[in-house]
């Protein structure tokens, strides 16, 4: 027996769950389901278990617009989001409808029936379900696997390798001597935080990356909590950080020598007195042109600061037995090597798509805001944005696809697809991002158009105005009634 929902939602991470409550809130006699691989509520708040894990944004854009973060910190450590994540499932009941344990593994369109068939892998057994919408939250990372480099020697090492991806329960480095090799977001969370058990804990990094630090409090949004209440004092914070995240962005790209200048000068009031800053924290590349690191209180600096932390920056010739001997000659000792060196990207939960018959090439496809894709109908994407909080666009994308529901569900439709016919689009990146994770595995994803409405936008306010209140039926995203042809080419 095959089960039917009207709307289908693929992970019980941060993005599908927000999508079940836009959608329960909107349409409460419509049904839907959501299927999750792993056993638990979360995404990556649930799989990231190593020392010290926290957002890297402040939770007043990373959590929902419709339910306000109530503690003091803003800058919030995993536990407190993942909770904060389950408690809004659960308070809305839509853990009552996710089933945990089914891998989506192929998803095919009929234009026909103008419905998806979509397949899962439950227990070692295949499970079928059929809907007329399918909404994947399932990110951009693989979730079996981070991405680690090969390492010269690596066998000859006589202590501990963990990815922070895998971080194992039972790893013991108190009073060890703690390697962690990467630079970004990983490195710059767990650095400090092992500091507290390790003998000491060295950051190597091939080359340095910009890091910002932030109080992990938000006074205003504190102050206003407690003299308007959550739920007026919630948005005003918003959108003041937003405001703030923006011109920090648009600043770092129109004037870089400004910003790069007050990034250092931050950290020299930071760091020891003759600290060779110029060695250790100045990037060879532009302020975003990759994700700016945030560290709560600087507590980064905080560490090396007292002594319990050190960062390298060199390269890595070989593992010996006792650690790493670097390309310029020295060796680090270690007991224990954390490899943050980044995740590795996988489209879609690696699903297969296939529309009338014909397997979707995601690379001969085109975004359409970002969020749908080219000759493949009923189908939306979450992908957040890669200079501001995730959730500030998977709140915009459930309220787009809520929006789209209603425009079928009032004009007798069945289907929506969108459709590029227009030869003066030309193609660029989905991600526009320097990123090494990004730049691994770019070329497995759509693509994204030069002009809109095929051009991933990075910007919330366009955004807001865009996809909460810009037209449905625009041109570019076409309609059509059950049997009749209307997906048009894959292609972009």
């Amino acid at each position: 027996m095959t089960d039917h929902v009207d709307v289908l939602i693929v992970g019980a991470g941060l993005s599908g769950v927000g999508a079940a409550h836009h959608l329960r809130t909107a349409f409460p006699r419509k049904t839907y389901a959501i299927l999750e691989a792993r056993e638990a509520i979360g995404g990556t708040w649930d799989l990231f278990r190593y020392p010290g894990v926290r957002s890297d944004s402040d939770m007043q854009t990373l959590g929902y617009r419709f339910r306000p973060w109530t503690d003091s910190k803003a800058i919030a450590d995993g536990p407190s989001i993942l909770r904060y994540v389950r408690d809004t499932a659960a308070d809305a009941g839509i853990d009552r409808f996710i089933r945990f344990g089914h891998r989506v593994v192929r998803a095919e369109w009929s234009t026909e029936d103008a419905q998806w068939t979509v397949e899962a892998v439950h227990d070692g057994s295949p499970v079928r379900l059929t809907a007329k919408f399918l909404y994947l939250c399932s990110g951009y990372y693989d979730y079996a696997a981070g991405h680690t480099p090969e390492f010269p020697g690596l066998e000859d090492f006589g202590g501990t390798v963990v990815h922070p991806q895998h971080w194992p329960e039972d790893l013991d480095y108190t009073g060890k001597k703690v390697v962690v090799i990467g630079s970004g977001a990983t490195a710059v969370t767990l650095v400090p935080a092992m500091t507290d058990r390790a003998a000491h804990v060295t950051m190597l990094q091939r080359s340095p990356t910009y890091i910002l630090s932030l109080p992990s409090e938000d006074a205003l949004a504190n102050r206003l909590r407690g003299l308007l209440g959550p739920k007026l004092a919630y948005p005003i914070a918003r959108w003041k950080n937003v405001a703030v995240s923006t011109l920090i962005y648009q600043l770092s790209r129109r004037r870089p020598g400004v910003v790069k200048r007050l990034i250092r000068k931050a950290a020299l009031k930071q760091l020891p007195a003759g600290y060779a800053v110029d060695t250790h924290f100045k990037p060879r590349y532009q302020p975003w042109d990759q994700r700016l690191c945030l560290v709560p209180d600087g507590d980064l600096f905080r560490s090396i600061r007292h002594g319990d932390a050190s960062i390298v920056t060199d390269r890595i010739a070989s593992f010996t037995e006792r650690g790493i001997r670097l390309e310029s000659g020295g060796e680090i000792e270690a007991d224990v090597v954390v490899t943050a060196t980044g995740l590795r990207l996988l489209a879609f939960g690696g699903i297969e798509l296939v529309v009338d018959g014909n397997p979707v090439k995601l690379p001969e496809t085109m975004a359409y805001k970002g969020m749908m894709l080219s000759g493949v109908p009923n189908f939306a994407f979450t992908i957040g944005y890669t200079n501001a909080s995730w959730t500030l666009k998977a709140d915009l994308v459930a309220e787009y696809v809520v929006r789209l529901l209603r425009h079928l569900d009032r004009t007798g439709h069945d289907q929506a697809v969108p459709v590029n016919d227009d030869p003066a689009v030309t193609e660029r990146p989905l991600l526009d991002f320097d990123a090494g994770y990004v730049l691994r595995s770019i070329d497995e994803f759509p693509k994204a158009g030069s002009r809109a409405p095929w051009q991933l936008g990075m910007s919330y306010a366009h955004d807001v105005v865009k996809l909460r209140h810009g037209r449905i039926d625009d041109g570019a995203l076409r309609f059509s009634r059950r049997g009749r042809a209307g997906a048009g080419r894959l292609g972009p």
